[in-house]
């Protein structure tokens, strides 16, 4: 328990310091970190999707299912009885 304390305590300042680091680059060199911010956000997606790509291009197609017990058929339901009407 203490031990994911430190590590939550851990992340939380590693968190703080990056904002801290980020707003002053954001700062002193607005268009270079802009730049650099937006190439790796878009590295990041296409390079999802390429991993999502080459699993599926890699992955091989599941076996059919071959061996489907057989069920015995259902029996009918018997029929529905009328309604009776009540006469006065």
């Amino acid at each position: 328990m203490a031990n994911d304390r430190a590590i939550g305590g851990g992340i939380l300042l590693g968190s703080v310091l990056g904002i801290i680091v980020y707003g002053l680059l954001i700062y002193y060199w607005p268009l270079a970190v802009l730049e650099i911010t937006a190439f790796v956000a878009v590295l990041v997606l296409l390079a999802i999707l390429a991993w999502i790509g080459y699993t599926m291009a890699t992955t091989p197609p599941p076996e059919p299912i071959t061996d489907i017990p057989e069920m015995a058929p259902e029996k009918p339901a018997p029929p529905a009885a009328a309604p009776e009407t009540k006469k006065e």
